[in-house]
């Protein structure tokens, strides 16, 4: 594994910009997911470090070498893409050896069959080598896919929202396992993802991404206790954080336009009286959807209270966050 350390990159497509002035280390042996909506970057920037794809400006160092000019293959990356890409005709066994029989790797025969058994115990496939892709489930598709990447040994696994495609109950399971098996490795990894419960739960630092600019990079406490500006705030966290006037409770600071609250951080029992709306039963956890002078609060029901829709809640701040007029945070 390697250290990979992103320069003043950019890229854009005709008009739109893609990647902006992006600088960002990832250390050997971390765990790096980018967090973004739809269109922030994020796929761009996995593709300029794999040199799918050429920078308009800055540098790709890889181990402390520049390979903003090598192809592909120099590179000595592995990509997971988010969708399964195998080669159905071929057998499990075949599908995780095809890398390693690459002209360019010139892999021996028994060196294979050991890195094929070793990362098929890892993904909890073995009973499974000798199936045809087309015969596993969604999930062990996605393990072989991912098992393609792991028989190399790359700088850096480069992984596109290889879960996404996935119905809730794998996508747990999986983020588990491969958070596991990183562990395990020590391997450098640069995951991307629309998902916060991803990024927070696997990640030991998040890049939040915003049109093409890395607006925040820290460990997910960081992000999530200290956010930089009110869109940070708002891409961490669920139930997402409540947005209100700075001056609805007493004590704003000067400049402060924006309030940020969140629903853990609404304490009940005393300050302004509050209408509940509505009452959500989630299981481990209640949520009461209250109003406030025309405003929608979230918040979480304390010490398993029972509340019904109607009912009267007096609430105030408890460590809110400020933000000025532009977003900016008010420390």
């Amino acid at each position: 594994m390697s250290e990979v350390r992103l320069a003043n990159l950019s890229k854009a497509f005709g008009e739109t910009v893609a990647v902006e002035d992006l600088t960002m280390t990832i250390i050997n042996g971390a765990f790096v997911t980018l967090l973004g909506p739809t269109g922030a970057g994020k796929t761009t920037i996995l593709r300029l470090i794999a040199g799918l794809e050429q920078p308009d400006a800055g540098e790709v160092v890889i181990g402390g070498r520049d390979v903003t000019g090598d192809t592909p293959a120099q590179r000595n990356v592995a990509m997971v893409f988010q969708q399964y890409s195998l080669y159905p005709h071929m057998s499990v066994r075949d599908n995780l050896a095809f890398p390693l029989r690459s002209p360019i790797l010139k892999t021996p025969a028994d060196e294979i069959d050991r890195k094929v058994a070793e990362v098929a115990e890892v993904l909890r496939i073995s009973h499974k080598l000798h199936n045809k892709a087309t015969n596993l489930s969604g999930g062990e598709m996605q393990r072989v896919s991912i098992g393609r990447a792991l028989v190399r040994n790359p700088s850096i696994y480069l992984m596109d929202e290889p879960l996404s495609s996935l119905d809730a109950k794998l996508r747990s399971d999986l983020r588990i396992e491969l958070k596991r098996i990183q562990e395990s490795l020590g391997a450098t990894l640069l995951y991307v993802t629309h998902d916060q419960i991803e990024a927070m739960t696997m990640a030991t630092h998040v890049g939040v991404l915003d049109q093409g600019r890395l607006v925040q990079f820290g460990s997910p406490r960081e992000i999530y206790e200290s956010p930089v500006n009110l869109y940070v705030a708002g891409r961490l966290g669920q139930p997402r954080i409540n947005v209100l006037p700075a001056d609805m409770f007493a004590g704003a600071p000067a400049g402060a336009r924006t309030m940020g609250l969140r629903p853990e951080h609404v304490a009940q029992g005393e300050g302004k009286p509050s209408r509940i709306t509505r009452v959500e039963h989630l299981g481990d956890q209640t949520r009461l959807h209250l109003s406030l002078d025309g405003h929608d609060i979230v918040t979480l029901s304390e010490n398993r209270v029972v509340h019904e829709p109607g009912e009267t809640l007096a609430i105030q701040p408890r460590n809110p966050l400020f933000f000025d007029a532009s977003g900016a945070r008010i420390a």
